[in-house]
């Protein structure tokens, strides 16, 4: 089986897991507790912590653990634009994920916030000129994230970053997707704040990161006893922590880490992506690639199929042991056409052909041909059902 959906999530690491197991266990402490068995606990989170802010170019009192992609973009765009807002404007782009539009979304209906929602080009890009035309003096946070889900498509952060700081807004980037592939840090891309998810890294499923730039304050969503300096209440998952600053450091998303190993599969999955976006493109007439060519994320190839059923080809392709996506797993079974792919000016009826296919280096070029064979025998199934 060719399981190729590793941006909705992956399988958790042997080494994470064996990080893991002695909090689940023996050390099994309140980090919070004044006594031995907190105390042991309490190294686990500030060694986690560590790892966290080496790996990701930080300081350890810039990172913020929580369950996930999720929790970290509602805590950054909430916390922050609530947190000391020059002004009640934020501005995001048209295909931000879910919790990113939401989050913006309740700024608005509860907090009298008016959010402004880029346009992107065909490719999915967001033109800096087109961010620094939206800026205002009141603008208080702007978030646009690194790389997007469907379709791959991978933005000049740093640039738009700079754009906003040009008018004192904080920066957020939602870097879910793009941590398992490419440098990815406050000072590497310029941000205030970036959020991060565990289970694309091979940790598991209610684990992630937030790193907030010392000197921007945080609204807590959570309110308590004020663990994570206060950012994020609750006890801490000690044993999620560890998982994912140990997936993080496997995966070298740091910058200087990403020089070794992972720079080695960054580049196997680029040229077997290109091969199975030109391979498919050659063995599907109609079909026509969705995101961008030029900047996109190793490791993902985006199609729509005009004409075909995208959910009856996923469907295909699974009796083909070929296991895919149409898009965002956050928006499964929805009728509605992607509203990143109609932000891209895509006609509803052709999106709602869809295809994603997203995989890791461990996708040889010898497997190619069977992918993209099996993509082509599934098309060519549906289209002659009519």
């Amino acid at each position: 089986m060719f399981y190729l959906d590793r941006a909705a999530t992956t399988p958790v690491r042997r080494e994470v897991l064996e990080a893991m197991w002695p909090y689940l266990t023996g050390v099994f402490g309140n980090p919070s507790s004044t006594h031995g068995v907190g105390d042991d606990a309490a190294r686990g989170l500030a060694a986690a912590r560590a790892t966290v802010a080496g790996v990701l170019g930080c300081r350890p009192a810039e990172v913020v653990f929580t369950t996930g992609g999720t929790e970290g973009a509602n805590t950054a765009i909430k916390g922050i634009a609530l947190a000391a807002p020059r002004g009640r404007h934020v501005v995001t782009s048209a295909i931000e994920h879910e919790a990113v539009l939401e989050s913006c979304a309740y700024l608005a209906r509860f907090h009298d916030f008016e959010v402004t929602v880029l346009p992107v080009a065909p490719d999915g890009l967001v033109d800096p000129s087109v961010l620094r035309a939206a800026l205002r003096p009141d603008t208080t946070l702007v978030s646009i994230a690194h790389a997007d889900n469907e379709v791959g498509t991978v933005q000049d952060v740093s640039a738009l970053a700079a754009v906003a700081h040009t008018v004192g807004a904080r920066f957020h980037t939602d870097a879910v997707q793009s941590a398992p592939w490419l440098p990815v840090g406050l000072d590497v891309l310029g941000v205030d704040a970036l959020s991060l998810s565990g289970h694309k890294l091979g940790a598991p499923k209610g684990t992630g990161v937030l790193l907030v730039r010392s000197g921007v304050p945080v609204e807590p969503l959570l309110h308590g006893g004020g663990q994570e300096r206060g950012r994020r209440s609750g006890t801490e998952d000690v044993a999620g922590a560890v998982a994912v600053a140990t997936a993080l450091g496997l995966v070298g998303a740091g910058g200087a880490a990403a020089a070794s190993g992972a720079a080695a599969a960054s580049a196997t999955a680029t040229t077997v992506r290109d091969a199975v976006l030109d391979g498919v493109l050659a063995a599907v007439p109609g079909a026509f690639v969705t995101g961008s060519r030029e900047h996109r994320l190793p490791g993902h190839a985006s199609f729509c199929f005009p004409g075909v059923n995208g959910e009856t080809v996923l469907l295909e392709l699974e009796q083909r042991d070929v296991v895919s996506s149409s898009g965002s797993a956050c928006a499964a079974g929805s009728t509605e056409a992607s509203h990143v792919l109609t932000a891209l000016g895509i006609p509803d009826e052709v999106a709602r052909t869809a295809l994603r296919l997203t995989f890791d280096g461990s996708l040889g070029d010898e497997d190619v041909p069977v992918v993209v064979g099996a993509v082509a025998d599934a098309v060519a199934t549906v289209r002659a059902l009519g």
